[in-house]
């Protein structure tokens, strides 16, 4: 079954890729999709049936190389199964939404054959993402994620007749670039350390690695901090943290359906899987992860801020994106891996929902794309209007505060900065995560107000042409809103339920006792009112200092109470996220209901805070300056002064003169007389008698 799943969209994007002339394009259409759902079916199955061993299913040795050895096999624990319901689902409903997106597609001519190519680009793509979350080593990992980048390259680039894309989609593949230096770098480490690729081996490993030093750039570094960090460097540029964030918004130039793809559960998520994935190393590598916790909460604040200003419906999203990435990488960086996965599992549903949510809006309105140009539309498109309502309540948090009912955004972003509250007691990342659920309540709430309310904008007859969707839009829509809906308030107690619920979900071996002091047990942590310190101990009634084996999908070492304390967390910090959703609700009800001109009045008033968040904090600038333009001024250099000037104007021009004039001299010894090649033999044997003369070999 686990093989079926991780095969079928390589079998869908080889037939329609390279036989969709046999069985025509929509024939390459259905033979995709159906695979996809094919997968989808079998991954809910296995999500739903898993037991808490891990399996280990080999498919064939590949690269056995001394001590290296990378047999292809996959491995299935909850982490895999949870990222396979993400990855096939929400695939398997792009390809459906994209019959009816892309259907009429006025970006290519009549006649031409482009709907097979996408659908192969959609499959490559869910295969190389499903070769990376099955992968038993960091070698096999690689490979599906340097998969990955090659196939969002040639989606985001799928419009390849427009210049703004061909840019992106290089911008996006040499920022990544960037990234995966150092995820090789730290796979280099970890062989040259633990003699093995091997995740077991490795982690078995992490110990040892704490009371390593390591030798690196001149200096002595403690082993588990740097190859964590360098692990978490390639993270970084998967999944769009700051600094290696660039080229997340500019890949909104593919199509709407790749958005959705890449951007909402898939490709930007696999960062997030690898810290997780290697937590038992992460657990001890201190250091590091208090640099995730900071860059996570950084770029959430970042990118939060910089979603206040756009316009493009799509990169307010896309921004959307990065700023719940930051959420995820804080609850990771913490410690508290089931939540990481927990927003990302809920994340997949309403963010994909949004995505496709606003394709529907952007094919409505004839691919516009400018949210200015909008307005008015819920009564055009209400089936759209709902979809995008139930996103929004579930992106911004709506839900009943101290209870398990409510969005599914709700409940995983509160348990990620309940989280954030205990991991760092209340300090840099608990606020910047705050600060960016107000501002994601904000923005949220403009892209809603400016879409479907208010007068209409723009075009006139744009507006008055604008439908809705065709069905096999809108069924995917639909599904995710369940998602959206009930996804957190079903597992919630599997990822943020007491220790026994998390590591039974999970197959972690407990190192908590089921009653801590004041009588509280695990299952009360809900109820509790005191907000205490309840600091959790091993199973002797102190703190634990040994070294433990790692078990289960995800490790959290002895001493790391962050998840146990996170339910303690007053009930201010519990309420926080729900008021800060209540506030940036009424200032964008404000500002784009009740005044409708107060937006321009501010962006006047505060013209340069405008201006740079508009321009994203300047990054694109800055790196234009640093890295862009002197790497232009060395290209021309190269070929000004070392093509034209050395090799064309000086050694061209040397060849250009010495070797015709001696190809001349031998055309002319070449003249067919006889007497001309005696006389060539007479003057050779009077220089060799000669030579044999005066150097004495005559004797």
């Amino acid at each position: 079954m686990e093989k079926i799943i991780l095969f079928a969209p390589l079998v869908g994007a080889i037939i329609a890729g390279f036989g969709w002339r046999q069985i025509g394009e929509k024939g390459a259409m259905y033979v995709t999709t159906g695979l996809l759902f094919l997968a989808c079916l079998l991954s809910w199955i296995v999500f739903l049936n898993l037991g808490q061993d891990t399996q280990h299913l080999p498919i064939l040795r590949w690269i056995e190389s001394g001590a290296l050895s990378t047999d292809w096999s996959i491995r299935m624990d909850r982490l895999t199964a949870i990222m396979l319901i993400v990855v096939t689902s929400v695939s398997s409903l792009v390809h459906l939404y994209s019959f009816g997106y892309m259907d009429h597609d006025p970006a290519w001519k009549d006649g031409e054959s482009y709907k097979p190519r996408f659908f192969a680009y959609l499959s490559f793509f869910t295969f190389a993402m499903l070769m990376l979350v099955t992968s038993d080593n960091l070698v096999q990992m690689f490979f599906g994620w340097e998969g990955v980048g090659v196939a969002s390259y040639l989606l985001i680039g799928f419009y390849y007749r427009k210049p703004s894309a061909n840019a992106a989609a290089i911008k996006a593949f040499v920022v990544n670039r960037v990234g995966d230096f150092g995820f090789a770098l730290g796979i280099f480490g970890l062989f040259y350390l633990t003699d093995s690729i091997r995740f077991d081996d490795v982690f078995a490993a992490a110990p040892t690695l704490a009371e390593t030093q390591l030798h690196f750039l001149w200096t002595e570094w403690n082993a588990a901090n740097l190859l964590a960090f360098l692990l978490f460097v390639g993270a970084m540029g998967k999944s769009a943290q700051l600094l290696l964030h660039t080229w997340l918004p500019d890949a909104m130039e593919g199509p709407t359906p790749v958005s959705a793809l890449i951007h909402a559960a898939t490709m930007v998520t696999a960062g997030v899987f690898l810290v997780c994935r290697m937590s038992p190393l992460m657990e001890y590598a201190p250091e590091a992860m208090g640099f995730v916790t900071f860059l996570g909460a950084t770029t959430a604040f970042f990118a939060a801020t910089v979603g206040l200003v756009q316009n493009d419906i799509k990169r307010v999203i896309a921004y959307s994106t990065c700023s719940q990435l930051g959420y995820m990488f804080v609850a990771a960086g913490v410690g508290v891996y089931s939540v990481a996965m927990f927003h990302l599992f809920t994340h997949a549903f309403f963010k994909a929902m949004l995505f496709l949510g606003a394709g529907s809006v952007i094919h409505a309105m004839h691919h516009e794309q400018d949210m200015r140009n909008y307005g008015g539309l819920r009564k055009k498109i209400p089936y759209t209007f709902w979809a995008m309502m139930i996103g929004t309540l579930a992106i911004t948090g709506v839900g009943i505060p101290l209870t398990y009912y409510g969005f599914a955004g709700f409940l995983s972003k509160d348990a990620v900065i309940e989280s954030a509250w205990a991991g760092t007691g209340g300090g840099y990342a608990f606020w910047m995560l705050l600060i960016a659920a107000m501002f994601t309540s904000f923005y949220s709430w403009r892209l809603m107000f400016l879409t479907f309310y208010g007068e209409p904008r723009g075009d006139k007859h744009t507006h008055d042409h604008a439908h809705e969707s065709p069905m096999v839009m809108l069924i995917p829509l639909g599904i995710l809103a369940l998602g959206a809906v009930f996804s957190g308030m079903i597992w919630y107690k599997s990822f943020f339920g007491s220790d026994a619920d998390v590591n039974k979900f999970f197959g972690i071996q407990s190192h908590y006792s089921e009653t801590v002091k004041d009588g509280h047990s695990d299952d009360e942590h809900g109820s509790d009112d005191h907000g205490d310190d309840h600091a959790a101990k091993d199973d002797h009634g102190g703190e634990h200092t040994g070294h433990v084996a790692p078990t289960g999908a995800i490790f959290m070492a002895p001493n790391n109470h962050v998840l146990h304390d996170a339910h303690y967390a007053p009930k201010w910090v519990k309420v926080s996220p729900f008021v800060a959703m209540l506030i940036g609700f009424v200032m964008a009800m404000w500002f784009y209901i009740w005044n409708p001109e107060m937006p321009k009045r501010w962006a006047e008033a505060q013209r340069p805070l405008y201006l740079f968040l508009l321009n994203k904090w300047y990054f694109d600038e800055i790196y234009d300056a640093i890295f862009v333009r002197p790497a232009q001024a060395l290209g021309r250099f190269l070929w000004k002064r070392g093509d034209e000037n050395t090799i064309d104007g000086t050694i061209n021009g040397v060849a250009m003169g010495i070797i015709p004039f001696f190809t001349r001299l031998a055309g002319r010894a070449q003249s067919g007389y006889i007497f001309t090649y005696a006389l060539a033999m007479v003057l050779g044997i009077v220089v060799l008698i000669t030579w044999m003369t005066f150097s004495g070999g005559a004797y």
